[in-house]
């Protein structure tokens, strides 16, 4: 029996929707790859090992290339990604292209990174499945000098002319977006260079978003004092006469997060459960809908419970699901139930697509494997579905 929902209806337990796009080989790649990705030990040790063999030459790219790579990105530049973006786009799911390389911190990396997110807002303005370009501050500048600003530390001439650079690179993509009619994501980082980031992004969204949302700043809610700063930066933008955009997370950081509070003794800015942070995720997508006429929402969710909350209330208040000032994201080969069952129900809905050459971006993606192995029963779902796809599949054969 198909599982087909009705049109409109909701159900993220609808597999034939949430991986119709994928083949049986892709179905399989994904068990093994969400199989690996489940042992910790896995993980752990292999880490090291393929950043080893990277970095001495071993011929491994290929196999990262054909497996954990076309899982979660897009491919290895914006041309490359041009097929993933018009899959989704066909789909009804728009991309957010993310230039996932991490871990460099020289003023030439810095340009020609911003130069890289520059030509994602290019490719976006002429392609109506690209609706959100996005950049990571320490991306564009120093982390040390981040910190260092961020604890109202004196800066030096030299850290001064380095701070106006990183604030020019972040200005000129939220310009450029402005120009394009194109919204702008700053993602967040962590607590102890957070506020200076979030100083930035309110200056931004005071030049940009006069007229509708453009730039949105990201609110971690596994912070305790989340919603309270998105409270005030939505009294602050009434006040000024602009626009808040705000992309709603739960977070990525906390085991860093609780370690660093512990070594120097401060309150770790952590929530003390996860049923604290869900409480106050839903709150603040439940504020944002308050003020929706205000505020541009990005809900930035793989939880099924806040991605059905804000559907359902959207429903209960009459709130168009194609509302502009509504999207929800998912990361790129994760939570494709969320995903293609939120299009399918007619509802504003994008993908992070990481992109950029397959050495430069595995540190983006140990990264993202260790985030979800941290994330409670995140692995065991993904799995649940992709069996229940490939049984549905076979079913469906014999019949």
């Amino acid at each position: 029996m198909s599982n087909t929902a009705a049109p409109g209806k909701l159900s993220f337990d609808n597999t034939e929707i949430a991986f119709k796009s994928k083949s049986d080989k892709d179905l399989d790649r994904a068990y093994w790859l969400f199989k690996m990705v489940a042992s910790n030990t896995l993980i752990k040790i292999g880490t090291p090992i393929t950043n080893f063999s990277l970095n001495i030459g071993l011929p491994i790219q290929g196999i990262i290339k054909n497996t954990i790579y076309k899982q979660f990105c897009g491919g290895e530049t914006i041309q490359g990604c041009a097929p993933a973006i018009r899959q989704l786009g066909e789909n009804g799911v728009g991309t957010i292209l993310d230039y996932s390389v991490e871990g460099e911190d020289t003023e030439e990396v810095f340009d020609y990174t911003c130069e890289e997110i520059l030509r994602t807002v290019a490719a976006a303005k002429n392609n109506p499945y690209i609706p959100f370009s996005v950049f990571k501050p320490t991306g564009l500048g120093r982390f040390e000098l981040f910190e260092k600003v961020n604890a109202k530390k004196e800066l030096s001439d030299m850290e001064k002319v380095e701070y106006q650079k990183m604030w020019d690179r972040t200005n000129r993509i939220c310009k450029a977006c402005y120009e394009a009619d194109i919204k702008v994501l700053v993602d967040a980082e962590h607590s102890w260079i957070q506020d200076v980031i979030d100083d930035i992004a309110r200056e931004m969204m005071e030049l940009y978003n006069k007229e509708k949302p453009i730039v949105y700043n990201t609110y971690q809610l596994y912070r305790h004092d989340k919603l309270a700063s998105l409270k005030a930066d939505f009294a602050y933008a009434r006040t000024q006469g602009f626009y808040l955009g705000a992309k709603t997370v739960r977070g990525a950081y906390m085991e860093i997060e609780r370690e660093r509070a512990a070594q120097k003794g401060y309150p770790s800015p952590i929530q003390p459960t996860k049923e604290a942070s869900d409480i106050d995720y839903n709150k603040a997508i439940l504020f944002c809908l308050d003020n929706i006429e205000q505020i541009g929402l990005m809900a930035g969710t793989h939880n099924e419970a806040s991605s059905l909350l804000l559907a359902e209330e959207m429903n209960k208040r009459n709130i168009s699901h194609q509302h502009p000032h509504i999207f929800f994201a998912q990361l790129l080969g994760m939570s494709d139930n969320l995903t293609f069952n939120l299009a399918a129900a007619g509802y504003n809905v994008a993908k992070y697509m990481p992109y950029g050459p397959v050495k430069a971006v595995m540190p983006y993606l140990f990264r993202r494997a260790q985030e979800n192995t941290s994330v409670g029963g995140q692995t065991g779902r993904e799995l649940s579905l992709i069996i229940k796809e490939k049984e549905r599949r076979k079913s469906s054969r014999r019949a």
